[in-house]
């Protein structure tokens, strides 16, 4: 962990929150025994003409213990694949994580790969998504990445939230996330200045 990072630890421990690297070893069901995936979506994204639009799409996204343990899987996967893993903690407790892949995607590797970024759903609102997103953001830009990839869910309160961390459509939508999740919206983020460290004050 660099120096940049382990002092924003100390300073957001003083709120409540500790964000942090997180270990290989840490990833058990119990690490998330506390953690609320449950999203209520009224309205998605869908592509119509060429345009985004919004429309009605009632749904309940919650996860069962078999998709937790599809997660810690590829997050295990992801830490032994040159990746990182961020978590947010209260009191010990995880509330939010988010992923980063360490291979280069993109036809000239141009892209460094956000697989997740999750919040659990009481804390919501509450700046947590966003200090993860900085710290997924800095991390990449170290690793050489020119571009942060985000194969986004369509809901509409997630869509604000990246519009709002600065994200646009992907130049280059990935074949593999668009198969795989054919109705999430493909985004990119262009690593400025701004994400050259973790923890600095240009976060």
């Amino acid at each position: 962990m660099s120096r940049n990072i382990a002092s924003a630890g100390d300073r957001e421990r003083k709120t409540g929150i500790e964000f942090r690297t997180v270990g290989r070893e840490e990833l058990t069901m119990e690490l998330f025994g506390q953690f609320r995936r449950r999203q209520v979506v009224d309205g998605c994204l869908r592509r119509e003409q060429g345009q985004w639009v919004v429309k009605s799409d009632p749904f309940v996204d919650q996860w069962s213990p078999g998709d937790y343990e599809i997660l810690i899987q590829c997050l295990k996967n992801t830490l032994e694949t040159g990746g990182v893993v961020f978590g947010a903690f209260s009191q010990g407790v995880l509330k939010g994580f988010a992923s980063v892949e360490g291979k280069p995607v993109g036809s000239k590797g141009q892209y460094r790969d956000l697989t997740s970024l999750h919040v659990s759903e009481e804390l919501r609102g509450a700046g947590i998504g966003r200090r993860l997103f900085e710290m997924a953001a800095a991390w990449a830009k170290d690793q050489g990445g020119e571009k942060l990839y985000i194969s986004s869910h369509s809901a509409v309160e997630t869509q604000r939230f990246y519009q709002a961390m600065g994200c646009v459509d992907a130049k280059e939508p990935l074949e593999e996330h668009v198969r795989r999740e054919p109705w999430d919206r493909q985004l990119e983020l262009v690593l400025m200045r701004r994400y050259d460290t973790i923890g600095g004050e240009r976060l």
